[in-house]
């Protein structure tokens, strides 16, 4: 049986690492369908949608490439004579000049200004350490940039209609829940049960409720279906009072920091202090005091 594109319909379906075609006939050193081509003729993508590359992972990159070379080349197009304008592949470009190298193998791609967004954003997409915002942005980008309908567009990516529609929907979310995602805060189960309630304000309330008594997927669905169902008006969760020692305890932590020191627990018996400061001073204040704890 033949082995399945791991990549479906995505950005396989858009290069083709066995071209031959005439647009690759007077590559610089020819290696199977692959050129290498000088790094300093390489100019960025404009449309690369990739902002923030780790610095950590770039220098592991770095070092694995030079010990064993490229697996994955780069892809390009030809801009000006003798230049080329990248594709897909920045990480790769940025830790082979870490290497220090001179050249990277290349495939040459004949591409104009929509073929190499597209491609650049479906390259984003495959990518495993993508959250779901960062999903739901390059969806969104495609159907407006490259003019792209849902149908189309999970095609393109090899996924479920209904699963692009429902990445999509995270963007209508307040900001700050759309925030807590990329932060990890709540996972897309969380997310999704969230969409399905139509006030921003109650959206916010049952995400905060998420955060500070660290509620499963399962307890968030059953609150939404509550809440729509109108067996309840307001989503409510049982809470245990923090023992009386507490409020004595904040009390006096707040008279020794000289701060609105905070307590926030769950009904498991556990939480966390916050010790909010208003500037940067006021953060050197703090710290000054922790010092004096540790002589």
């Amino acid at each position: 049986m033949a082995k399945k594109n791991a990549l479906g319909r995505g950005l396989g379906a858009l290069i083709d690492p066995n071209d031959s075609s005439d647009e690759i006939r007077d590559q610089p050193r020819r290696m199977s369908g692959v050129a290498e081509i000088d790094i300093d003729s390489i100019d960025t993508n404009p449309y690369q949608p990739r902002t923030i590359f780790d610095e950590e992972s770039l220098m592991e990159l770095a070092g694995s490439i030079k010990e064993i070379g490229i697996i994955q080349p780069i892809t390009v197009r030809r801009s000006e004579a003798g230049r080329y304008q990248l594709i897909t592949g920045e990480r790769r470009l940025r830790a082979v000049k870490i290497a220090e190298l001179n050249k990277i193998p290349a495939y040459i791609r004949e591409a104009n200004d929509q073929n190499m967004l597209e491609m650049a954003l479906i390259e984003n997409i495959q990518r495993e350490d993508l959250d779901s915002i960062e999903i739901a942005i390059s969806y969104q980008r495609l159907i407006d940039e490259c003019d792209l309908t849902q149908e189309l567009l999970s095609q393109r990516v090899g996924k479920k209609r209904a699963t692009v529609a429902n990445y999509l929907r995270l963007l209508r979310l307040p900001a700050e829940i759309q925030l807590g995602i990329k932060d990890q805060k709540l996972s897309m189960g969380h997310a999704r049960s969230l969409i399905n309630i139509e006030d921003p304000k109650t959206q916010l309330k049952i995400y905060n409720k998420i955060i500070d008594q660290e509620l499963s997927v399962r307890k968030v669905e059953e609150m939404v279906r509550n809440l729509i169902e109108g067996n309840e008006d307001t989503p409510k969760e049982k809470t245990e009072q923090p023992p009386r020692d507490y409020e004595a305890l904040k009390n006096h932590l707040r008279n020794y920091f000289n701060s609105n020191v905070e307590f926030r627990r769950n009904n498991k018996g556990s939480g966390r202090i916050v010790i909010p400061f208003k500037t940067d001073e006021d953060l050197e204040r703090i710290i000054a005091i922790f010092d004096k704890l540790n002589t």
